[in-house]
């Protein structure tokens, strides 16, 4: 293409951009410099930091541990006091994520109307309920419909605050705060290990056994932190209460800046959903997130179990806090990678090279008989699966323009992934060893998530190209602004983060 063509296209381009600005809230910062505004800027951005992410990562830290402290009540005598074979444990875990991924599409949607001041909270105190129940069941049943009602009501909660938080910040600034509120899933399972080692201690007390009061302490402090997120979590920026009106004017703007429109006020159609759902990034991203989402839950729920069996006669207190250190170090890997993919913007070489890491590592574990080899390999394991997870959501949601339009995508990502869960299930059940188990995971890690991200990455970098060249110009012609606009990151000026 000829340079006078690519220099048509920019002009087009920023004419464009500079019409969306009629549409901004007016600048309450216009008449200080530019220094001025940046220093305004910086502490706008870290108070929103401090008032919106550190309770949403205390809620899925508490969410996480919710939903995999089967785990470590199973080598704490779950199984034997209620009679559970390997098939019936397992059946547990399923039902768990058929209601979790059934209802996981419209929680977006229930967010936006009933407002996250509500809507979180009131699912928190559900959730905590089912937990608690879980500590009086007498048989398998019992389990059974408990965990049922765990996956319906925890359903909300991560696409919720994934949604929510890309509501607040701009896309270079979301895969941080994503991946710092994911990483308190990998903390949840270093503190749910020593957690649970403390709390088995308690066997006997009030005729429970130790694995019972795991969920009943934990169920409860699930339901009294839901009852104080009615005060601790606020609604999006243009209805927050904590939010003065030149801060809500200065967080609408710099979404604005950012060709994003998700925080405001957006009635439901059926359009959005088609949108979604004619969208082939949503159907790639439901490949790449269960190339990740599975592996995080097989090796969740069966960590414990793992390290159990390698051979160590370890007790039952030493698996649980052999549990702890892969997990550690997934967190600070999952906040490191989420700073390096908001500064470079390339998502998918981060989710190709880390995912890499949890092929080697569930390689050596299927591999080898040798127990350090093992260990060694579920560190591996997890530093390749943690940090794929929240940099696929950002990956998404940076892709995806439209308040509902994103909430109806990241609802399909996130709840597929989750549905893939029921494999995870099923698939831990030959010891010693777990060949299957192993083998699946490092299966799905190799196609679905290592080449679904570089399948993504290559088509989202050929799209930018053809809107750099002019060759989507067309789609907005005859179109006025607000025309334009509605057609979200299907504008030719928006380009993907690759």
């Amino acid at each position: 293409m000829s340079d006078d063509k690519e220099k048509q296209s920019t002009d087009a381009h920023r004419s464009h951009d500079e019409g969306g600005l009629m549409d901004l809230p007016p600048d309450p910062d216009a008449h200080l410099t530019a220094a001025e505004k940046a220093e305004i800027d910086r502490k706008l951005l870290w108070r929103l930091d401090w008032m919106l992410i550190p309770w949403l990562c205390f809620l899925y830290l508490l969410a996480f541990l919710d939903r995999t402290n089967i785990g470590n009540a199973k080598i704490a005598g779950l199984g034997q006091s209620l009679g559970l074979t390997t098939s019936s444990y397992n059946a547990t875990l399923t039902i768990f994520f058929v209601s979790y991924a059934v209802f996981e599409p419209v929680t977006n949607v229930l967010l936006k109307k009933m407002r996250p001041s509500v809507f979180i909270p009131v699912t928190m105190v559900l959730w905590g309920c089912s937990m608690l129940g879980m500590g009086f069941v007498t048989n398998w049943s019992g389990l059974m419909c408990a965990r049922w009602f765990l996956g319906l009501t925890e359903a909300g909660l991560f696409p919720g605050v994934n949604y929510y938080l890309s509501c607040w910040y701009r896309r270079s600034e979301f895969g941080l705060r994503a991946a710092i509120f994911f990483s308190a899933a990998a903390l949840s399972g270093s503190f749910g290990g020593l957690l649970a080692a403390a709390i088995e201690m308690m066997d006997g007390i009030g005729g429970r056994p130790g694995w019972a009061w795991i969920f009943i302490l934990e169920g409860l402090f699930t339901v009294l932190v839901g009852v104080a997120s009615f005060w601790m979590v606020y609604d999006f920026p243009d209805e927050a209460k904590f939010l003065s009106d030149a801060d809500r004017a200065r967080v609408l703007r710099r979404l604005k800046l950012d060709q994003q429109s998700s925080a405001e006020h957006e009635s439901f159609q059926m359009k959005y959903f088609w949108d979604a759902v004619k969208d082939w990034k949503m159907w790639l991203g439901m490949v790449i997130y269960m190339g990740c989402d599975m592996p995080l839950y097989a090796f969740s729920l069966f960590l414990p179990t793992i390290i159990a069996d390698l051979g160590w006669n370890t007790s039952i207190v030493r698996a649980q806090l052999m549990s702890v250190p892969p997990y550690a170090v997934a967190a600070v890997l999952t906040v490191v990678i989420g700073f390096i993919a908001d500064r470079t913007r390339q998502r998918g070489i981060c989710n190709i090279v880390v995912s890499l890491f949890g092929v080697a590592g569930f390689a050596m574990l299927l591999g080898s008989d040798q127990p350090a080899v093992q260990y060694a390999g579920t560190f591996l394991g997890a530093l390749g699966i943690y940090p794929c997870i929240s940099n696929t959501i950002s990956w998404m949601a940076n892709n995806i323009e439209g308040v509902y339009k994103r909430g109806v995508v990241l609802g399909f990502v996130i709840g597929w992934g989750n549905l893939n869960g029921v494999v995870s299930s099923n698939i831990y059940f030959s010891q010693p060893g777990f060949p299957e188990g192993h083998g699946t995971v490092m299966g799905y890690m190799a196609v679905f998530l290592f080449g679904g991200s570089l399948l993504m990455t290559l088509l989202l970098r050929r799209e930018n190209t053809k809107r750099r060249r002019g060759e989507r110009d067309h789609w907005v012609q005859g179109l006025n602004e607000k025309e334009a606009e509605a057609l979200g990151d299907n504008r030719p000026d928006f380009f993907y983060t690759v």
